[in-house]
């Protein structure tokens, strides 16, 4: 689900780093640099750029890794970082090139060339993981490498195409590290971005140090960084409150956000617009009951969304009648126009008249661990079991095996957050509703794949906005999705710590790097 030189020249020395394993070059002069300590509630459920298209992944990969092209902030025009320039060939857009830097190192010592490049490409396509970023790549045909030019051959015109090479999707990896057809095992990481992994315990911590190696957008690379993974929003809280974590970012309990007055002695609070989403996913797979239009109407038609808002958020959050957000181009209303109040006899008109069916109708709604998904699936199911048509069964799982069950088909609905990994309205529909969708709800159509591959060959993209309401008005229709809520995002930080706004700046980027002490 989906954010850059003068440097300052320093004395680097040769060591072994533990838990990362071959050889890389660590700032001797930072040895004694207390790090800054951030902490969090997003998951990394892979180290590997193939394997992962999560916000906790990438936020880390922004770090760890580098692409052909990234954005500077609040910017939404990529630039290049490991590129020196790419652009469109022709006026089709469907060929893309790109003339790597030839100053790159990976933690190997080995020279970053085009062929890593389509290697990279390459594999995240040929391996397709279920959670990883592969469908994000739906217009791409093939890579071909030709010295330090890279050049992309595209199925149809994709002005969103640079977006999204500038995304972890687009991580660059050393092709002698990780394998061509399977997942990296183990967290011996080798990317040439402005940070290296020097340990990591899965769901537990990592820490980084700056890479004296790192060539690219970034002016200035930063100091020491400990990532602090907490399971809940509370445990998040506990440690904030305790002072054991110096920055908080994603996701604090929503009792502690509605209590921020602007910040208490000692405490920068950062306040920004976001793009992040929230979606009651359908599986529209056959054998489950969401694979009748009725059932998932039917359940659009009694979601109240003010109350999960107000009575699970604290109104920290926004209601939400599109899978397009507030603030990006083309945003519309499609499901506040057709579902405009919760109406029980509405729906129960759907299921048994319209339809014939016997209810309630029984199925299963997942959701992961983490956050307060717990009390919005119980919010849900009191909602939908109140009107005496559905019975609901819940089901929590841990992020890594919830990602799995939902991959799988497990359930018949689950709910999931969604943070865009650039600000263009495609990442909001292509990923989420367009062929080989990376929820595996099983829907499929020809229609909505047609106005996605319309809505990509315009550069202009002001040109595209009639699709996208089309689109989003088909959405609403069929009901593949129900949209939640969208909410703001805030960040925390010591007093003493600065740069803490550059982890929320709408690109997706962790700018870890912008991190420092007054």
């Amino acid at each position: 689900m989906r954010s850059v030189r003068v440097r300052i020249l320093i004395t680097c020395l040769v060591l072994v780093v533990a838990g990362v394993g071959g050889w890389q070059l660590l700032p001797s002069n930072r040895a004694e640099e207390k790090p800054i300590t951030v902490g969090t509630t997003d998951v990394v459920s892979s180290l590997d750029p193939a394997g992962a298209y999560d916000a906790g992944s990438w936020a880390l990969f922004s770090n760890i890794y580098q692409s052909l092209l990234t954005f500077k902030p609040a910017s939404i025009t990529p630039v290049p970082d490991a590129a020196r320039s790419c652009g469109f060939t022709g006026t089709e857009l469907t060929t893309y090139r790109c003339e790597l830097r030839d100053d790159i190192r990976f933690p190997s010592g080995a020279t970053m060339t085009a062929e890593d490049v389509k290697y990279s490409f390459d594999r995240v396509l040929a391996i397709k993981a279920d959670a990883g970023p592969a469908p994000l790549f739906a217009t791409l045909k093939s890579v071909v490498a030709d010295g330090r030019t890279v050049t992309f051959q595209l199925r149809s015109g994709d002005a969103t195409f640079p977006l999204k090479v500038a995304t972890g999707a687009g991580a660059i990896v050393d092709r002698t590290q990780y394998p061509a057809d399977a997942l990296l095992v183990g967290d011996k990481v080798g990317g040439s971005g402005p940070y290296l992994l020097d340990q990591y315990l899965p769901g537990s911590s990592a820490h980084l140090e700056p890479n004296p190696a790192y060539r690219g957008a970034i002016e200035a690379t930063g100091g020491p960084v400990d990532i602090e993974y907490f399971k809940t929003s509370d445990a998040l809280a506990d440690a904030w409150k305790a002072r054991t974590v110096e920055v908080t970012h994603r996701q604090l309990p929503p009792s502690a956000i509605a209590a921020l007055d602007g910040g208490a002695d000692g405490v920068r609070v950062t306040e920004s617009d976001s793009a992040a989403i929230r979606n009651l996913v359908l599986n529209t797979r056959a054998g489950s009951p969401m694979a009748d239009q009725a059932v998932r109407r039917a359940i659009a038609t009694v979601v109240d969304r003010p109350r999960i808002v107000s009575g699970v958020y604290d109104s920290t959050v926004e209601p939400l009648y599109s899978l397009i957000p507030q603030g990006i181009t083309s945003h519309s209303t499609p499901f506040f126009d057709a579902y405009p109040e919760p109406d029980t006899a509405r729906a129960r008109a759907l299921l048994e008249d319209d339809a014939d069916l016997r209810t309630p109708v029984s199925f299963t709604l997942g959701y992961a661990q983490g956050g307060a998904a717990e009390p919005e699936a119980a919010e849900l199911r009191r909602q939908l079991e109140a009107t005496g048509l559905f019975k609901v069964k819940v089901v929590e799982k841990e992020w890594t095996e919830f990602q799995k069950g939902y991959s799988k088909g497990e359930f018949d609905a689950y709910t999931i957050g969604w943070v865009p990994d650039f600000p263009d309205p495609d990442n909001f529909i292509q990923p989420l509703i367009g062929g080989g969708s990376i929820l595996h709800n099983g829907y499929t159509d020809d229609r909505v794949d047609e106005l996605i591959r319309s809505t990509q060959r315009y550069a202009d993209r002001g040109r595209a906005a009639q699709d996208f309401k089309s689109l989003q008005r088909t959405v609403a229709e069929d009901v593949p999705i129900v949209p939640l809520w969208q909410k703001k995002d805030y960040v925390l930080s010591s007093e003493d710590v600065t740069g803490s706004e550059y982890l929320s700046d709408g690109t997706g980027i962790w700018r870890l790097w912008r991190l420092g002490r007054l």
